[in-house]
């Protein structure tokens, strides 16, 4: 963060200096686990069910803290934000701090209005601020699009998918006046709320990459889905960009959204940022032509599945508008790696047993091209698809694990284990596209599964896991490469 008084903080946020001169300076990181905090830190105190950050405050300011962000006064020098408003204690904020009483929500609005104001000045200096948001992809190409910028100045972008109220804000507080680019990832729960994440850390580019079913049972529908995402567009100024994908007809139509220049990615034809002759190995890493109007050149990606050529295109197309040429993204993108955990995380035991580990997260399009992936990888092995429940689809729920049981079926996958009976329509549909005997199984939990493929599990077979994040079945992946240490 750059360097600001007690005193301006307090400016900045509406908020009273107590217990404090208001003099002293904030030189370090702006932290929410007081065992982060670095020397001249601001803690940002909040309350939760289990843990009350005010109970930390002293703790935080005796480790070397300039000060704290806080509800309320804490006996050792703090910014006091104010109570918001009623009924302005934004639901996911109350959901995200757990408190009953608001407080939290006003921290976090605080602590927004605090990145709001360094993201302006740094602006002002040069910083171009990207914003990412889609039903999937976002946290790969939020990687994808930070790996191609660091070449050209220093970059910050969030761990893993830190992307709500406090991920956001905290994120943006990493910058400095050294750094050249932020790259944000954009969740949303309902409307409005990328309208706010946009409002906290104004974009110059913004990248929409799909529009899915994940969180439909919040949102209603699809089109829904499309309006909450297009808040992204909305917010980029006349001279900013707006990365679309072609190939999706609800993301296509966002260009009438946005005052901003569109450029479409995709191997939709009229795509600017286009991808021609896509090729898959025998890992599923995907090889492609990448077309643009500064040139061509080929790459061959070392990430797993063929959706990633969407998320590579999406990133290519922020390098060019920032500055790389063609063939320094084709080069770059052929040795991007995958930063976040329990994303098509492929790895190969000593017996030969392969585990592609993507039980972070699942929606029904994320699901598909996991099966894809695997489908590509196990030829002429046996494949292994440990499947859990999707959350959040509402009323299409049992519709949707049908169909991913069925395409198990028709991708020819070997072996399909149902973990739960949230995702037991996943083995009905195989059930009923045609599978036999025990290709397909529903087991109780995550344990059960362990158990069966401990039991089964042969020298060279492919394996994937996935499932949304609260069924757990990180468990499963765990425990099998655990099984393959030495």
């Amino acid at each position: 963060m750059i360097s600001l008084t007690l005193a301006e903080i307090a400016s900045i946020v509406g908020g009273t200096v107590h217990d404090g001169d208001g003099a002293t300076v904030v030189t370090g990181s702006v932290e929410f686990d007081s065992r982060k905090l670095t020397p001249g830190g601001l803690f940002v105190a909040l309350p939760g069910e289990k843990v009350d950050g005010h109970d930390f405050a002293a703790k935080a300011v005796e480790s070397g803290a300039a000060g704290v962000l806080a509800a309320r006064p804490v006996g050792v020098p703090a910014v006091v934000v104010p109570p918001l408003p009623p009924g302005q204690a934004h639901e996911r904020s109350v959901a995200l701090t757990g408190d009953i009483d608001g407080s939290g929500a006003a921290v976090l609005a605080g602590l927004a209005k605090l990145a709001r104001y360094v993201v302006r000045e740094l602006s002002a200096k040069g910083l171009t601020v990207v914003g990412v948001t889609g039903s999937s992809g976002k946290t790969s190409t939020k990687d994808l699009i930070a790996q191609l910028l660091e070449p050209l100045g220093p970059t910050v972008a969030p761990p893993g998918s830190f992307n709500n109220e406090l991920g956001h804000p905290w994120t943006a507080l990493r910058a400095d006046e050294s750094t050249r680019h932020l790259v944000l990832e954009m969740s949303a729960r309902g409307v409005g709320h990328i309208a706010d994440l946009a409002r906290t850390a104004p974009p110059r580019i913004g990248v929409v990459l799909n529009v899915g079913s994940a969180h439909v049972s919040e949102f209603g529908s699809r089109e829904a889905i499309a309006q909450a995402k297009g808040e992204l567009v909305e917010a980029l100024p006349e001279d900013g960009v707006a990365v679309l994908n072609r190939d999706d007809p609800l993301v296509s139509a966002m260009e009438s959204r946005t005052k901003a220049r569109v450029v479409g990615v995709g191997e939709h034809p009229d795509a600017e940022v286009r991808a021609e002759n896509i090729a898959l190995d025998e890992q599923a890493r995907p090889s492609f032509r990448l077309v643009t109007a500064q040139g061509s050149a080929e790459v061959k990606l070392q990430l797993h599945g063929e959706h990633h050529v969407g998320n590579a295109l999406s990133a290519a197309a922020v390098a060019l508008e920032l500055g790389s040429t063609v063939d320094e993204i084709a080069t770059r993108l052929s040795t991007v790696e995958r930063r976040s955990a329990r994303r098509m995380e492929v790895t190969t035991r000593a017996d030969g047993v392969t585990i592609l580990n993507d039980s972070y997260n699942a929606n029904p399009e994320s699901m598909r091209a996991a099966l894809k992936a695997l489908a590509s990888m196990s030829r002429g092995k046996r494949s292994w698809a440990v499947l859990g429940e999707m959350g959040e689809l509402g009323a299409d729920s049992v519709s949707a694990h049908d169909e991913i049981g069925r395409l198990a079926v028709r991708l020819n996958i070997g072996k399909l284990v149902v973990v739960g009976e949230g995702a037991a329509p996943m083995h009905q549909g195989a059930s009923h596209e045609g599978s036999w005997g025990e290709e397909s199984v529903l087991v109780p939990d995550t344990d059960a599964a362990i158990a069966l493929l401990r039991e089964q599990l042969e020298p060279g077979d492919v394996v994937l896991v996935k499932a949304s994040n609260f069924a757990q079945l990180w468990r499963v992946a765990n425990a099998l490469l655990e099984d393959g240490v030495a």
